[in-house]
């Protein structure tokens, strides 16, 4: 080979790995060769949770005393008890002795005054909280807040020396494949470490209100609840909560908190004590498929408010039934589930900009956000009657409908100020029973417009059909909880 032709080769060799090192990402990181000192620096602040919890005697509970321990056959113990419980025996039953119920969790360190992160579920009901320190020692620890929609706590030790602790980081950032530390008290065997890589983002678990989680692969147990999980720069990015196990063990699929949803709750936690967030005042549903049609939309996206609060601040800004939401302070709001994160985490008295899809076209109001108060949920269960053969048929819905007389009122157990037509009938195979309609349900509105008789159904549906409409929505009443359906015409 001459000298210009090794000129060459070694010019185009230079410029295939130029070429790669600019395909490759920089920010792509290797695989580490050991995570030991991550580790031996994050293990102090780690620490393991006990509780005791006291609890009723089963002598208490079926009125049979406690029952007697188990001891070998012919143990000198075994007398023992039994002399005991029988001088104990209030009117010839035995005397009720309590019991404690003991469980394992884990938490971390996030101030050296003493704070400490935990789930709400490992301390919940607990008489006695006990943390642990990796040396071993031990501090009685009381609660500075907690909250069970995020199963989030807060507890504080007191020790005469600054503790060991590490910081949050920020979740967001994290991504699919990234390499991840878990550290906790699975099983009770303290000080534990695992290492995963982030599996998935935005996990629905069906917890709570808030579902975020995101997913590893790094080996989660029972005991490891209230952990934390750290990136490889050994900041806390999620709180380890949740197992898919089917056997009791890890099999890869573990949940935690993002830390971008948690350090806010904890801030409002150890100022207030509880959890402060932002409300709106209304119920909200699914766009589905065919509610997306029947209301003009291009696809299903964005929350449907069923309902508006009396009083609240949507009402108050001019939020309607029927209205979907699609942005929220400058949020896109993708499905229904992502709209109540977003209020909760929007500062109260804060005065936003909403859009909505109202009639077919976009709808920009303000609304200033209130703060949202634990309310008792209202439960109804009414008995009704079978429903008699009555009412004008609607076939394309598969329903019957009528006035709401006095006997009907009776009959389906219907409030005094219940307007709209009462549904009489629902066809086995018809597009109101696919959707769960049922006798008793009252139509309030028909493609967004009030109704008041069965005729003004007729007439609705009518005109859906003329302009082609392949479903059409209803708003229903069933015992005071609001809901839009969207049915099939004649489907």
């Amino acid at each position: 080979m001459t000298a210009a032709h090794r000129l060459v080769f070694a010019s185009r060799v230079l410029a295939l790995i130029l070429a790669v090192a600019v395909a490759t990402p920089a920010f792509a990181r290797p695989a580490p060769d050991s995570f030991a000192d991550l580790a031996a620096r994050l293990l102090p602040a780690v620490v393991n949770i006990s509780t005791t919890q006291t609890l009723p005697s089963k002598g208490d509970q079926d009125g049979r005393g406690p029952d007697m321990p188990q001891f070998p056959p012919g143990s000198p113990f075994e007398e023992f008890f039994k002399d005991f419980l029988n001088k104990n025996r209030p009117g010839g039953q035995p005397q009720a002795l309590p019991r404690h119920a003991t469980s394992l969790g884990s938490g971390f360190i996030i101030d050296p005054s003493g704070l400490v992160v935990t789930n709400n579920h490992v301390i919940a009901d607990a008489d006695q909280i006990t943390v642990t320190l990796q040396d071993d020692t031990s501090f009685r620890a009381e609660v500075v807040g907690k909250d069970s929609k995020t199963d989030l706590a807060l507890l504080r030790i007191k020790s005469s020396k600054p503790l060991p602790f590490v910081r949050f980081g920020d979740s967001d950032k994290a991504r699919v494949g990234d390499w991840v530390l878990a550290i906790g008290n699975p099983f009770g065997l303290g000080g534990s470490v695992t290492a995963g890589i982030l599996s998935a983002r935005a996990r629905e678990i069906n917890s709570g209100p808030y579902d975020d989680f995101l997913q590893t692969d790094a080996a989660i147990n029972r005991g490891n609840s209230g952990g934390p999980m750290f990136d490889m720069d050994g900041n806390v990015i999620g709180i380890n909560t949740a197992i898919f196990s089917p056997s009791g063990g890890s099999i890869g699929i573990g949940f935690a908190i993002p830390s971008n949803e948690a350090k806010p709750v904890i801030e409002q936690l150890q100022k207030y004590g509880h959890a402060r967030r932002g409300w709106l005042g209304v119920n909200i549903q699914s766009v589905s498929d065919e509610i997306a049609e029947s209301l003009g939309l291009d696809k299903p996206k964005g929350a449907l408010i069923a309902s508006v609060h009396d009083g609240g601040p949507a009402q108050k800004a001019g939020v309607q039934a029927g209205d979907v939401v699609l942005t929220f302070d400058g949020n896109p709001i993708a499905d229904m589930r992502h709209l109540p994160r977003i209020v909760a985490e929007t500062p109260i008295g804060k005065v936003v900009k909403v859009t909505v899809w109202r009639k077919r076209k976009e709808l920009t109001l303000e609304v200033k956000v209130g703060e949202l108060k634990d309310n008792v949920e209202r439960a109804t269960a009414a008995t009704k009657q079978p429903p008699a053969p009555i009412g004008t048929a609607v076939k394309l819905l598969g329903l019957s409908v009528a006035d709401l007389t006095p006997e009907l009122r009776e009959r389906y157990q219907l409030a005094e100020d219940s307007a709209g037509v009462v549904v009489t009938d629902v066809a086995k195979d018809g597009p109101a029973a696919e959707k769960g309609m049922r006798a008793g349900d009252v139509i309030t509105e028909v493609a967004q417009e009030e109704v008041k008789t069965p005729a003004d159904v007729v007439r609705k549906i009518d005109a859906a059909t003329k302009a082609g409409r392949k479903s059409v929505l209803l708003l229903v009443d069933r015992q005071g909880d609001l809901r839009f359906y969207a049915l099939k015409l004649g489907g």
